[in-house]
């Protein structure tokens, strides 16, 4: 039981505390009016403090390990929608068209920074090259998602010329702000950086707040079946699976070390809810309750079987640690090589990290 305790995100359990009580108490009128205003609001802040803590340094020197990157953008935006693609085969006697939808849309997301760099870590993975992929994929992320998800959903998202610009106000704008004030924010967001981190995270559960209470005034909860829930669990395990299988096999074909591979099976197999949730806002409209849904599941899953991973492939990292220095002697002391370059010292996260998912 304390195992599983662990295991649990709080904040997942906080989403689901919000999601409930969306569903008992929805806002409407004047009410959904305000906080339709005060979720466009808190988007903007979402990523105008992604754009500011994003270190474009960072990124300009992980392009000496350009072949990691280059695999994990391929997960992230070519593999995981391919598989999102061919769950059209599943509709409609496994997932409702909505479902499918939302599950697409998950494919879409970019990969995670925070949490991937913490169970790269504790595995004792490559960890600069683990924060440069996740920098890329939510880079690439800011147009990639919008734009794939009104070519490959279609009519379901609001991507008109209006929603674009909407789009462009409301995500790319803060984040190129941000991205312009960093060199004068930086030194403010580390000090408080906790602080912040719950200035996001509230953001979020209100932006869910929001778009389930839509979601109830709609009518929309009426057309999902716990049966088809059940049924999207397990589709996501296999997802989540597959994934999984193919960043780690895949990427020792292609003849990357055990910490690239590490770095790329815990970027390359995630997604991240802090970017997703904003984006399904803007681009779902009133249907955004149902679209993020496979999200939140997947999100608490994927943190459950990568942490265990994580540990599970800890002591096979030092195992081997041990034998190089058996064979070369003692590595001398230091930080970790330049961004992208193989991780030279062991490094593992503080307790709990592997539980947070700020990005």
């Amino acid at each position: 039981m304390r195992r599983l305790a662990r295991l649990l995100d709080p904040y997942i359990l906080l989403l689901v505390a919000t999601v409930v009580i969306a569903v008992l108490l929805p806002a409407s009128g004047q009410v959904a009016e305000g906080f339709s205003w005060a979720t466009k609001i808190a988007v903007g802040l979402i990523f105008f403090l992604y754009g500011a803590r994003l270190s474009t340094r960072e990124a300009v020197d992980g392009l000496r390990h350009w072949r990691l990157h280059l695999a994990v953008l391929a997960c992230t935006f070519v593999l995981f929608p391919l598989f999102g693609l061919a769950s059209h085969a599943l509709v409609p006697h496994v997932l409702t068209p909505q479902l499918q939808d939302g599950l697409l849309f998950l494919c879409l997301v970019p990969s995670t920074i925070q949490s991937s760099i913490a169970f790269t870590a504790i595995a004792r993975g490559n960890v600069p090259a683990a924060i440069c992929a996740g920098t890329y994929s939510s880079l690439v992320g800011m147009l990639a998602t919008p734009l794939l998800a009104a070519w490959l959903i279609g009519g379901q998202t609001a991507l008109s010329a209006s929603g674009l610009v909407e789009l462009v106000c409301q995500l790319l704008a803060p984040f190129v702000a941000g991205q312009l004030v960093r060199r004068w924010l930086i030194g403010f967001l580390t000090r408080h950086k906790r602080v912040l981190g719950y200035v996001d995270r509230s953001s979020v559960l209100l932006v869910v707040y929001t778009a389930f209470s839509q979601g109830m005034t709609e009518g929309i909860w009426g057309r999902v079946t716990p049966v088809r829930l059940l049924a999207l669990l397990c589709v996501e395990a296999v997802l989540l699976a597959l994934m999984l299988g193919v960043t780690w096999y895949g990427s020792r074909r292609l003849g990357f070390d055990r910490p690239d591979r590490l770095a790329i099976c815990f970027a390359g197999s995630k997604k991240s809810l802090a970017a997703g949730l904003p984006m399904a806002s803007v681009l779902f409209g009133a249907q955004a309750s149902v679209a993020v849904l496979p999200l939140m599941l997947f999100h608490q899953m994927q943190l459950m079987v990568c942490a265990y991973l994580a540990r599970r492939w800890a002591p096979d990292a030092a195992d081997e640690d041990e034998d190089a220095d058996v064979a070369s002697g003692p590595e001398p002391d230091g930080p970790a090589g330049p961004a992208g370059a193989p991780a030279q010292a062991p490094v593992r996260a503080a307790p709990g990290a592997a539980r947070t998912e700020g990005t």
